[in-house]
């Protein structure tokens, strides 16, 4: 064992004595001018890459803004905010106030709604702005990623019904709709940038529009307290159903 170590020993030594003199870190690239940067081959040479030779010779800096193009974004601007209600920008439109109707009918704090989420609708909807905000939750969340840039996106959506003193599907001595009182809105369709439509109507029973509105229907739950479509009953076969009444037992989508 001795005569092992004694060995290793010297074998180590020899191996230290031949190695270089030199040090382990990596010896520092000296930086590249400035002012010789001009392009992408000065880059790849500094990262050690390939590039393509289409690449620009120098980053496209944006031309600074003129004072008509700056005063035009700051009308629009304000223009969105003198048209704001229920406190979101998205939600445009103009501000009711007490809607009175016949009996319980009638709406506290309605508004008249006319764009949401930049998405305009075919008329302007009287609701209240917990509906309004449900409206919007659901075209963010629900309408848009859904319908995607289909036919270069959705524009508009088909307004079926909103504010009406009414009862549950029109059934004379039914309880009163949440629509009597401004909590409900229906759509009918979603009118796409190139003249196209998803419709609930002629769409539902399809197999490219009928997963297109599932997913809508699905993505309304949770958000509204009451979401019926067409296989709830043939008073919905043309159109969805949001309103925001609460339920104990949660929302009920059908």
């Amino acid at each position: 064992m001795r005569a092992l170590l004694l060995g290793l020993a010297i074998w180590a030594g020899a191996a230290a004595a031949e190695a270089p003199l030199t040090s382990i870190r990596p010896v520092a690239r000296t930086p590249i001018a400035p002012e010789t940067v001009t392009g992408g081959a000065a880059r790849a040479e500094w990262y050690d890459v390939d590039i393509s030779s289409l690449a620009p010779a120098r980053t496209v800096r944006p031309s600074v803004r003129t004072p008509g193009v700056v005063a035009r974004a700051a009308r629009m601007v304000e223009e969105r905010r003198r048209g704001a209600v229920c406190g979101d920008l998205d939600i445009q439109g103009e501000r009711v106030g007490t809607v009175d109707g016949p009996g319980r009918c009638g709406v506290e704090n309605a508004v008249r709604v006319r764009a949401v989420g930049g998405i305009r609708l075919s008329t302007p909807a009287t609701i209240d702005c917990p509906t309004a905000l449900a409206l919007k939750s659901w075209v963010e969340r629900g309408l848009k990623p859904t319908v995607g840039n289909e036919g270069g996106g959705p524009v508009e959506m088909q307004v079926m019904s909103h504010y009406a003193c009414r009862s549950r599907n029109n059934v004379s001595g039914a309880r009163l709709s949440e629509h009597a009182f401004g909590r409900a809105i229906d759509i009918g369709a979603v009118r796409l940038r190139d003249g196209s439509s998803i419709s609930v109507l002629n769409g539902w029973g399809t197999s490219d529009d009928g997963r297109q509105l599932r997913q809508m229907h699905q993505a309304a739950c949770g958000i509204f307290g009451t979401v019926l479509g067409p296989a709830a009953n043939r008073a919905h076969r043309d159109h969805f159903h949001f309103d925001t009444a609460r339920y104990r037992s949660g929302s009920y989508c059908r």
